[in-house]
């Protein structure tokens, strides 16, 4: 019988930890019975803490437990939830012995989520691990690769839909555009506005500045004290005049009276002098792009950021002006990349600017692959990714655009101060996805394509209530990845989404894309495609 340690990374809030403890007990005893069945004892690293749950919930916590480990013992880390990996990429980085990350594949907290984004931590740190994934932990594929862990130390995945792109592709009219693209870039150079980095424990979502250099790429590290000084001095006509522009435009915002579970106009109009701030400090430090932390600098603070994300995001989007009366670009989205993970800020760069000298639409943002699963209605027959960001999408993402749109109060266990999302489900229509992520200490891009698909209102519904039903949803079905492919392969917990016009538009933009990015020193693969 070989003993098996089992370690579960949480969150830094209790309120989570002690709400969600409940799918992780239930994950861990299935998974328990599963070894033992195969001959193995799963003995759980630290125990369950009076305070109702069993996670490790601080980066020296998670020292301390590693401190006390076999180092050379195969580890499990397993997650039913939203996770920090900081609080135990230490100790990992120093584990000898074969280490396996595994979730439940389960919309009902974000576990999923939590674990490619410490997979994606791993891969920059470059440390070795296997991972897996199940709904129930009784299906053949789950059985066999655990068992080719438990006999070898690691699980060799079906990769076999990624290639290296080759530069090919291109008219010669694009190559001219994407040369343009990346010779402006490296001249004039750009700045990515970050208002203090490394939000949750992403490591992975942090680039080294030594990479973006060569790109001429460059950080402006912001505080997020600064931003909420400059919150506080917008005036509430300011303030007003943003939240009348939203309502003018059909969006819904569903209020109550009790600020502590309903979203109130009060918490609004702060997100909306939050949104205004940003506008102001992105043009006064020249921000190409600008990212958010909020959790945790800001959650105590101010309401959630959430819905300046999404209005940062649209070219349509309420005016800002400067203080002589100019508008701050005016009828063009300013990039945010939520959670200031700095890959997504790149992708995000280069989206905008390809996508509006290609003519197509430059609104792009990032999700979490959630969750995914087969159309339950039996409207489609094909595997259904849930993308969903925790709180906003552009509207444009939406059908109707902002009159698609709908702010509810964004969970207070996670959001004490509370504050609007910016939800709605993402319209039909032809996608590129893209991830750039670090290995091998250099950046790389994975590049698709894909379609936002519609389904039933009762498939949707299902969707929503089965995740997190205040927070946006695309729908996406993925061109020539299947469901375990895009887990074995994919580096993060985010996965950057933008429409086109057309299936052909959009190729073309996929291939335009990977050959700015390789020509800026980026590797690329297409995922699923030629």
């Amino acid at each position: 019988m070989t003993r098996i340690l089992l370690v579960a990374s949480g969150d830094l809030r209790e309120s989570a930890n002690i709400q969600c403890w409940p799918a992780q007990e239930a994950m861990e005893r299935k998974l328990t019975a599963v070894l033992a069945g195969m001959g193995h004892e799963l003995v759980r690293a630290h125990p369950v803490k009076p305070q109702g749950h069993g996670f490790i919930a601080s980066q020296r916590e998670g020292m301390d437990v590693f401190a006390a480990l076999d180092p050379d013992a195969p580890l499990i880390v397993a997650e039913a939830v939203w996770q920090y990996s900081h609080h135990v990429l230490p100790g990992l980085t120093t584990h000898r012995g074969p280490i396996l990350t595994l979730a439940n594949w389960s919309g009902e907290w974000p576990g999923l989520v939590g674990l490619l984004n410490l997979n994606g931590s791993l891969t920059k740190a470059g440390v070795a691990y296997s991972s897996l994934w199940s709904e129930n932990f009784d299906d053949a594929f789950f059985l066999g690769k655990l068992d080719e862990w438990l006999d070898t130390g690691a699980i060799a995945h079906d990769t076999s839909h990624v290639r290296p792109y080759d530069g090919g592709g291109l008219s010669p009219a694009d190559s001219a555009l994407v040369a343009e693209i990346a010779a402006d870039l490296r001249g004039r150079k750009t700045i990515l506005g970050v208002f203090d980095e490394g939000c949750m424990g992403m490591y992975n979502a942090i680039i080294p500045d030594e990479l973006l250099i060569p790109l001429g790429v460059f950080k402006e590290r912001l505080s997020q004290s600064a931003l909420y000084h400059a919150a506080r001095q917008v005036s509430d006509a300011d303030a007003a005049a943003a939240f009348d522009w939203m309502i003018e435009r059909g969006m819904t915002f569903h209020f109550g009276s009790d600020p502590a579970t309903d979203l109130t106009e009060a918490q609004v109009i702060d997100q909306c002098r939050m949104y205004i701030a940003a506008v102001r400090l992105a043009d006064q430090f020249g921000c190409e792009a600008i990212g958010i932390q909020y959790q945790q600098g800001l959650k105590d603070l101010l309401p959630a950021s959430d819905l300046v994300e999404g209005m940062l995001n649209n070219d349509e989007r309420p005016p800002v002006a400067r203080a002589d009366g100019s508008v701050i670009r005016d009828g063009q989205a300013i990039v945010h990349f939520n959670e200031v993970d700095e890959c997504a800020a790149l992708d995000g760069v280069l989206t905008n600017r390809l996508h509006r000298a290609l003519g197509q639409p430059v609104e792009n943002t990032l999700h979490d692959l959630r969750w995914g699963g087969p159309d339950l209605s039996g409207s489609r027959d094909d595997f259904v990714w849930v993308f969903e960001i925790s709180g906003a999408a552009p509207p444009a993402h939406h059908p109707g655009g902002w009159a698609g749109s709908e702010s509810f109060r964004q969970p207070p266990m996670f959001f004490p101060a509370g504050g609007g999302t910016l939800k709605g489900i993402a319209r039909a229509g032809e996608i590129v996805w893209s991830r750039i992520f670090v290995e091998g200490g250099r950046l790389n891009m994975d590049i698709g394509r894909g379609q936002a698909v519609e389904l039933p209102p009762e498939e949707i519904a299902r969707r929503s209530q089965g995740t997190t039903p205040e927070w946006p949803i695309m729908n996406a079905v993925l061109a020539g990845v299947t469901r375990d492919q895009m887990m074995a392969r994919h580096k993060a917990n985010h996965i950057h989404v933008v429409y086109a016009t057309s299936a052909a538009e959009a190729d073309r933009a996929m291939h335009a894309r990977a050959a700015l990015a390789r020509d800026l020193g980026i590797a690329v693969s297409l995922c699923g495609v030629s």
